[in-house]
């Protein structure tokens, strides 16, 4: 229903009442969820208590508690305040029911799984909404320690659950948004492709969606030990022993003080934590064996994926992003290279493997491969060949196009792929990306390449180019001039394809204090 102050939908909750924005119908701030806080703290989301009347879902829901300092800011987003964290957000190009039900997209961010939030105008869904005639829900979950910690007392991977929860909201409630519960597609980026992976291996999440999009899954899984040897210490930078009620004595926003604080000095701790401590990252799913049975490789090579459709890729310099913000671009020395060798690469041979591979190579382009293999090609094209071997199917992609800003240093790093499929090349990293360039025209073609690729799967579980197979390993490379190939990186493929990417080890547990 439209009235002259907006569209109206009822959902099981309540009724709201959203904008029309260039020729979509846009709703905000929806409550999927009760607010996690008092009781409900460090628990498994709750329903959504119903209210009267009409809610107006103008605004987004506010950010949940995350690090400022990995997102190099001080103070707060600027966003809304409070404790109503779990809301979801639809773009639909019609509410009325004799519309039609068109297929539904929903986004998970990325954010090191200690960062983001749905409401940041880099992921403003207009666009993909209104140019693939979809309807997209974004949604928030719980980061950092209040939705992944290993905590007594709590659940595992609390913010795997949120997203179960917005997707069974979707479920419930997306045909009174114009959009069809039965062709659910979910898709996300870094550690929104982790979620997305999990998923995937996730008895919960079974029927909720039916395809799915992977854009650079991170490869870091937690096992149960090393997870709750982390929060220990996070705990401990509180001055509080890892449990629910000890923690939920301490407000949120300023509980993420000690995340931060452990992230700063988190290289300390190599002797226990392997290769995690250097990422500076203390937070990542939770192989538990309950909420996560397996890792997604092990569940989809044994057939958990089978019945979803599955897009997966990566940019071909993922960890060039982190070399350019960091200042290190050129200054990567022969120490460092030999150091991430032997660090990253795939077993103890890692280092001789990788410069007989790469006999050529320059002491920083082998410590950014490395890196860029470790973290995020070599999970998301073992993501695929998992899911070929559990009996799915599975279109793999490469973005190769470089990004046009901060004087084209930036290549095509991780992260590009966000401005391009929504379009916002000018709203948080796209700004670094795009800036002092413009948008080129190469960038709007790719643009639209993306969007139609993607829309086009959701609608169709085709996204135009052909399945992957383990023979011919055809994939879509995303450049100035698109071209389906055979995979490129076929040499780093070799390097790692006995390589199990099993759940990160607690070393040393005995030294633990």
């Amino acid at each position: 229903m439209t009235t002259a102050e907006g569209p109206v939908v009822r959902t099981d909750a309540g009724a709201v009442r959203g904008r029309e924005e260039g020729g979509l119908a846009v709703f905000r701030g929806i409550p999927f969820a009760e607010p996690p806080v008092g009781e409900a703290r460090f628990q498994a989301p709750r329903h959504a208590r119903a209210w009267d009347g009409v809610r107006e879902a103008y605004e987004f829901g506010p950010p949940p508690p995350q690090d400022m300092a990995f997102q190099g800011r001080e103070g707060e987003l600027d966003a809304p305040t409070g404790d109503d964290w779990l809301t979801v957000n639809v773009w639909t190009p019609d509410v009325r029911a004799a519309a039609g039900r068109r297929p539904v997209m929903v986004w998970i961010y990325g954010g090191a799984y200690k960062a983001g939030h749905a409401g940041s105008p880099g992921y403003d869904a207009q666009y993909i909404a209104r140019d693939g005639d979809v309807v997209v829900v974004t949604f928030n979950h719980r980061v950092g320690i209040e939705g992944f910690a290993r905590i007594e007392g709590a659940p595992a991977n609390r913010g795997l659950l949120d997203q179960v929860a917005a997707l069974e909201w979707v479920r419930d409630n997306i045909a009174a948004f114009g959009g069809d519960p039965a062709q659910v597609t979910i898709f996300g980026e870094s550690a929104g492709a982790g979620a997305v992976a999990s998923l995937l291996a996730m008895p919960s999440a079974r029927g909720l969606f039916h395809r799915a999009v992977a854009q650079s899954v991170p490869g870091t899984f937690f096992s149960d030990e090393l997870a709750r040897d982390v929060a220990a210490e996070i705990a401990q930078e509180a001055g509080l022993p890892p449990t629910a009620a000890a923690l939920a004595t301490v407000d949120p926003r300023r509980l993420t003080a000690a995340g931060e604080a452990l992230g700063e000095k988190m290289r300390q701790y190599e002797d226990r934590w392997g290769r995690l401590a250097p990422t500076v990252t203390p937070f990542s799913p939770v192989v538990d064996g309950e909420v996560l049975p397996t890792t997604p490789w092990e569940a989809l090579a044994a057939g958990a994926g089978r019945d979803v459709e599955l897009v997966v890729g990566h940019n071909r310099d993922e960890w060039r992003l982190f070399i350019v913000m960091g200042g290190q671009l050129g200054k990567i020395t022969e120490e460092q290279a030999g150091w991430a060798l032997r660090t990253f690469g795939p077993g103890p041979e890692g280092e001789q493997a990788y410069r007989a591979a790469f006999p050529e190579a320059a002491p920083g382009e082998l410590f950014e491969r490395v890196q860029t293999d470790w973290l995020f090609s070599m999970p998301s094209l073992r993501l695929a060949e998992a899911q070929v071997a559990g009996g799915g199917r599975a279109h793999v992609y490469e973005l190769t196009w470089p990004a046009p800003g901060a004087g084209g240093v930036l290549g095509a790093c991780h992260g590009l792929d966000i401005p391009l499929l929504f379009g916002t090349y000018e709203a948080d990293l796209g700004n670094l990306l795009f800036m002092g360039s413009g948008v080129p025209d190469q960038a709007r073609e790719l643009s639209a390449r993306f969007r139609s690729a993607w829309t086009a799967f959701a609608r169709t579980g085709d996204p135009g180019w052909p399945a992957y197979d383990p023979e011919e390993r055809l994939v879509q490379v995303l450049d100035a001039k698109p071209e389906v190939r055979a995979y490129p990186e076929e040499v780093t493929r070799r390097l790692w394809q006995d390589y199990e990417f099993a759940p990160l080890p607690l070393l040393n547990p005995g030294e633990a204090d």
